[in-house]
């Protein structure tokens, strides 16, 4: 059975106490360099860890961090995580990804499951079927530090962190105006989200600004985000099948821009196939697979989640409360294809 070597074992080693070991391995100004020269080159010679758990009861921490989002296989989380992970890990902190699949029961009994844990704290992305907040709430008002990053919620001050949505959304409208459509369509993520009031913001911005009258027939929800291609598949199709069909569509978030693309792929002839501009970071569109022209807006998701880890970071390692927040907000780039 595989027993790890513990500070015990390097001070009867070295004929030391293990406090002066423990010191020496934290770098202690108490040790002398050659005591602390010796000890740290033998540690290192037989491969020695430190015991996390050990280490956690000392302190007070876990040093690991629950993170929800919606799905790791969407390509703007995936590179999201990339960057909370790169930021923790230079932290020395470990983290922990669960998923809600943009569903309110599988979201509540992650983020108890991650709280039970013990974690130092909660970087969370709403899922869009959630409308009671009590679950994250409770957590808040125990003293778990906890920051949002993309889907944000105001039931509590904390640190926040997306991109300018109703900006973005305003660019990727004006692109099709500028291109001569006047009839487009929104296709838009839960009513419930705070991204689906920024971008539809940004988008009958666009419109009115142009003279366009916005038209709340062309404008059509999906209350799974996504998660159900049936819904989006529904909606495209309440799309064509309208007598005065729209010439564009403007797309609110990166998995309904797939499920849109799939759509119109397997519900109309190329030539008859609107306009499309929408959010995604997507990287199998550059690839062209889905054979449909799509300028849409790219968000820097790295950077995001980057920054809401370091700011959640902040939050836990702070000696004193915080009272005084960040509402951070990213620019995007609007990638024209």
């Amino acid at each position: 059975m595989f027993k790890p070597v513990t500070i015990k074992d390097i001070a009867k080693a070295l004929k030391l106490s293990p406090s002066t070991v423990s010191r020496a391995l934290s770098d202690s100004y108490e040790i002398n360099e050659e005591t602390k020269k010796r000890i740290i080159e033998y540690a290192e010679h037989i491969n020695y860890r430190r015991n996390p758990m050990a280490s956690s009861l000392r302190l007070g921490r876990s040093y690991a961090i629950g993170v929800i989002v919606c799905e790791v296989a969407s390509s703007f989380f995936s590179q999201a995580i990339d960057g909370i992970e790169s930021e923790a890990y230079s932290k020395g902190y470990h983290v922990i990804i669960s998923q809600s699949h943009d569903a309110y029961e599988r979201e509540v009994v992650n983020i108890q499951h991650l709280a039970n844990r013990a974690v130092d704290g909660l970087l969370i992305s709403m899922s869009a079927e959630t409308k009671d907040f009590s679950h994250i709430v409770n957590l808040h008002e125990q003293g778990l530090p906890i920051v949002f990053f993309d889907r944000i919620i105001d039931a509590f001050n904390t640190h926040t962190v997306t991109v300018n949505n109703r900006n973005s959304a305003r660019k990727a409208t004006q692109w099709l105006i500028d291109r001569g459509f006047r009839r487009i369509a929104h296709l838009a993520n839960a009513p419930n989200l705070s991204i689906t009031a920024e971008r539809f913001a940004g988008y009958e911005e666009a419109l009115t600004q142009h003279g366009i009258l916005p038209d709340r027939s062309l404008v059509r929800y999906c209350y799974h985000g996504g998660r159900i291609q049936q819904e989006v598949e529904d909606a495209v199709r309440y799309f064509l099948g309208l007598t005065e069909k729209p010439d564009a569509i403007f797309v609110a978030s990166d998995r309904l821009s797939m499920g849109c693309l799939a759509a119109l792929n397997k519900l109309a002839p190329q030539a008859e196939r609107p306009a499309i501009a929408g959010f995604s970071n997507s990287k199998e569109l550059d690839l062209d697979l889905l054979r449909t022209s799509f300028t849409r807006i790219r968000q820097p998701a790295f950077e995001m989640g980057r920054k809401a880890m370091e700011l959640l970071i902040d939050l836990i390692e702070s000696r004193y409360p915080v009272c005084a927040f960040e509402n951070v907000e990213l620019n995007t780039e609007l990638i024209i294809q």
